[in-house]
């Protein structure tokens, strides 16, 4: 079993944790010709640089929007899909309908940039569609307050289907018996659904929001470079394009890790933080605590 893990472990020990090793860049003026060792030591001097910077700024705005929109609007449309298609009684159609929902989630971000480009641009079908009633056509590829709505529903065409693998397997573990019991009572199936299935997948809907908001301040580098120009800097601009500007074209390295080691600690606090408040409702979270455990 442990030979088996092997291969996953050493890819997480190469591409997640040696790298942490380069937040060091964060505190250094980094040079590539010179090096980690020959780049002179600041300090904390990034860092000051990075917050008195209003772009960053305007890019950690426009992240905390972002993320906000996609917690209220997204994370719950792959938990009504699995519950929709739990209460769908032919398996036939069941699994086609599963594909269906499943097949975006393969699909590139260019593609679905173009394809919503089509849809809902300035010369797509729902401008010609409201144009056709007398209404003024709406372009909502270009429109800076849309934005974070947009970037929402696309992630939601795209991953929600794909999102519900997890909660179906949920709801497949919980016991059956408890629904023949709760048949036999009466319970309706509204009552089955608040009653048995919820409680049954809610400590998976928790695991998820918690690890959902360690990565609160990372929300689709493609998807947003793709779509950025369209709205501008100040609608468009997160944290994640921000690095990538600064850092890989403006050549700021040792600023650009340190908006992503800050990501990274607001991202850690956000996980041990909201698990400790778990625990203090008596859920386990991602992880159980020693006191639990005794």
């Amino acid at each position: 079993m442990l030979a088996l893990v092997l291969p996953g472990f050493l890819f997480f020990v190469v591409f997640n944790y040696i790298p942490l090793l380069g937040n060091i860049v964060a505190f250094l003026d980094y040079r590539p010709y010179l090096g980690f060792i020959d780049s002179v030591w600041v300090g904390l001097e990034n860092f000051a640089a990075l917050l008195s910077d209003p772009a960053f700024w305007q890019a950690f705005r426009n992240t905390l929007v972002i993320t906000l929109v996609q917690l209220v609007l997204f994370f719950p449309v792959p938990i009504l899909l699995a519950l929709f298609l739990n209460s769908i009684m032919s398996k036939r159609l069941r699994k086609f309908i599963q594909s269906v929902i499943y097949l975006p989630h393969f699909i590139g971000w260019v593609i679905i940039v173009v394809l919503f480009s089509e849809m809902l641009g300035a010369g797509g079908a729902l401008t010609h569609f409201l144009e056709s009633l007398g209404l003024p056509g709406f372009n909502a590829m270009n429109t800076p307050e849309f934005f974070p709505f947009l970037i929402t529903l696309q992630s939601i065409w795209k991953d929600a289907g794909w999102g519900t693998i997890i909660f179906l397997a949920a709801i497949a573990n919980i016991d059956q018996e408890l629904y023949e019991a709760a048949a036999v009572d009466g319970a309706k199936a509204r009552h089955r659904l608040f009653n048995i299935t919820l409680p049954g997948i809610f400590p998976v809907i928790l695991l998820l929001f918690i690890l959902q908001l360690g990565s609160i301040l990372s929300v689709g580098f493609e998807q947003i470079l793709l779509q950025r120009d369209n709205v501008g800097p100040q609608a468009g601009e997160v944290l994640e394009t921000y690095v990538y500007f600064n850092g890989i074209q403006g050549g700021q390295w040792g600023i650009a890790a340190a908006a992503g080691l800050i990501k990274g600690v607001v991202g850690l606090a956000l996980v041990l933080g909201a698990n400790k408040l778990a625990h203090k409702f008596g859920h386990e979270g991602i992880y159980t605590s020693g006191k639990q455990r005794r």
